[in-house]
């Protein structure tokens, strides 16, 4: 029985966060044999950069390493709590230190969550040497950091953990912790502990830890999936709505309709589900790509695309997933055109580039005597009035006759549209 044991208040990751760059796991594009971090560190001259990647990956492990392995002060602060004034106060430490020769790391946590005027603060302490800013985002700083802070720092980007790097971490938490070491753990569910993590390190050694408290008092500690989902109600999503996992997610699933593939596209869609989406937001970027990638080639897919927005606005989420999964396998399945898009892109920049042109006079309106004694809505030719409910007109200004924005395509119903507007137009438009 283990019931004895003292439980550590210490949470299991910072229990044996690494100390020194070769007891770190991953990350060997940055750490490995003369890559720029390890040799930033070996030869004792670190510099301002950026840490990007997602949560869990050892970004503050390795700022602190630095820190360390470089004597270097070190401070820690959060983006989310700390404001300019504490900002302040390490600059002031920072100012006092470089006059004894001694190094100062800041280590910002979530960087991408200051405002301008909290990251204008940081510029001339570092550009002066007084601090080493080491930052660490889950978000793209192309978009969250201001240029001359990028300017003044580089960026790393740091890969998601394989598999063989949560488990060597795994390994080394149940060999290396003091506490751990004297349990009986006789087995592990490895592969559904990393499942539930969602690849965040720090995330598997907190559910690793709070399995084996809750099994304290057995002889012999069996980590399996029903013990694991004792203690996680929900696998850890990594999708945040407000930041670039969003944008990136949403990308993928629309490319995966766009490219015609309902599997991949039902993936993504369960992703964004699972990770609290809104499902009206993906309901409308479904109206926008039933017209954008779909368009004339199957109409009924704008229609279907509008009805599903009503349905899920309507019924909501969890009975709303089967609506927009029907709406999802529908849109994939239809033929693709994009040649409405292209049109009304080719249309605009005519419009921004060139002067804009009066309208001929046979095609202006003349609700009065005065506007139809100058002229106005004269010789024009009611189409209704000829075969086919056709007639070859210009209905340009002048100066652009034979002007053409819409080129039809072979696939699905356009291709009826083209042949009909090639019967009409004959050789006056190319179709």
């Amino acid at each position: 029985m283990n019931n004895k044991l003292k439980i550590p208040s210490t949470p299991l990751a910072e229990r044996i966060r690494p100390q020194t760059i070769d007891d770190f796991y991953g990350q060997k594009h940055l750490l490995g044999s003369s890559k720029p971090i390890r040799l930033m560190i070996e030869n004792d001259t670190p510099s301002s950069f950026i840490l990007w990647g997602p949560p869990g990956t050892g970004k503050t492990t390795i700022a602190r390493i630095i820190a360390n392995q470089t004597k270097a002060e070190f401070f820690q602060i959060n983006a989310v709590s700390s404001g300019v004034r504490d900002i302040r106060s390490v600059i002031e430490i920072g100012a006092q230190n470089k006059n004894f020769g001694k190094r100062t790391i800041l280590f910002i946590d979530e960087i991408h969550r200051f405002n301008k005027a909290q990251q204008d603060a940081l510029l001339h302490s570092i550009e002066s040497g007084v601090l080493i800013l080491i930052g660490a985002t889950t978000e793209n700083p192309s978009f969250e950091v201001i240029p001359a802070l990028r300017s003044r720092t580089r960026v790393f980007v740091l890969d998601e953990l394989s598999r063989e790097e949560l488990v060597e971490i795994l390994n080394s938490a149940l060999t290396k912790d003091e506490f751990l070491k004297q349990l009986n753990i006789k087995s592990i569910d490895e592969d559904y502990l990393i499942y539930l993590s969602g690849g965040d390190a720090r995330i598997m050694l907190t559910i690793l830890e709070a399995a084996v408290v809750q099994e304290l008092n057995k002889e012999e500690i069996i980590l399996n999936k029903e013990t694991f989902e004792n203690v996680v109600q929900r696998k850890n999503i990594l999708y945040d709505k407000a930041g670039e996992e969003h944008y990136n997610i949403i990308s993928a699933f629309i490319k995966s309709i766009r490219g015609s593939d309902p599997d991949a596209a039902l993936y993504w869609l369960a992703r964004m589900i699972e990770g609290g989406e809104d499902p009206l937001f993906i309901a409308r970027r479904l109206i926008i790509l039933a017209s954008e990638d779909i368009g004339n080639a199957s109409p009924n897919a704008l229609v279907l695309a509008e009805a599903t927005f009503s349905a899920v606005e309507k019924v909501g989420l969890p009975e709303g997933r089967i609506i927009l999964a029907q709406c999802v396998t529908y849109l994939a399945a239809q033929p693709k055109s994009n040649a409405s898009y292209l049109g009304i892109e080719k249309a605009l920049e005519e419009v921004r580039k060139n002067p804009l042109l009066s309208v001929p006079k046979h095609l202006r309106n003349a609700p009065t005597k005065l506007m139809k004694e100058i002229g106005y809505s004269k010789n024009y030719k009611y189409a209704h009035d000829f075969n086919n409910h056709f007639v070859e007109e210009n209905y340009f200004p002048d100066e652009m006759k034979n002007k053409q924005f819409y080129f039809p395509t072979e696939n699905g119903q356009e291709k009826k549209l083209k042949e009909w507007l090639k019967f009409l137009w004959k050789t006056k438009k190319k179709y």
